[in-house]
């Protein structure tokens, strides 16, 4: 079964992470744990739901740490899920002749084949000395 499918109803899913029900509702306007809704806006929870609002509770309870703090660990959770998938797509993009590390003008991680270097946008000369070559300190050294 998929961790992520709503399958819990309010009642359900606090019974599961030892909890209130007006607890899970806080949580949910502090935004702590957002369920997905049912088409009557009833919230239906998922197990991975379930788990965060047991890791919440340990968070809490166990180490002291306050409702914004812990809202921040979870953000900063999701965050570094989610850049390891990116990770993991580009490594498996990548192949021993090619470079993953190069950036485009939009922010994102591109492919290089080797022994190319990335376009500069027409227009953007940093890095380069008026004759067009690289800044003396910039790239790698020549071989």
């Amino acid at each position: 079964m998929n961790d992520d499918e709503p399958r819990f109803v309010i009642s359900e899913a606090a019974v599961l992470a030892g909890m209130h029900p007006q607890t899970l509702r806080q949580y949910d306007r502090l935004g702590l744990v957002s369920p997905r809704r049912a088409r009557g806006r009833g919230r239906r929870y998922s197990p991975r739901d379930v788990a965060k609002l047991r890791e919440v509770y340990r968070l809490s309870h166990e180490e002291g740490i306050n409702l914004a703090g812990i809202k921040k660990i979870l953000a900063l959770e999701e965050r570094v899920e989610r850049l390891e998938g990116m990770l993991e797509a580009l490594a498996l993009r990548a192949d021993p002749g090619r470079r993953v590390f190069a950036a485009a003008s939009s922010g994102d991680v591109v492919i290089v084949p080797r022994g190319r270097r990335a376009s500069v946008p027409e227009g953007d000369e940093r890095g380069r000395s008026s004759a067009g070559r690289r800044s003396e300190g910039c790239g790698r050294p020549r071989e």
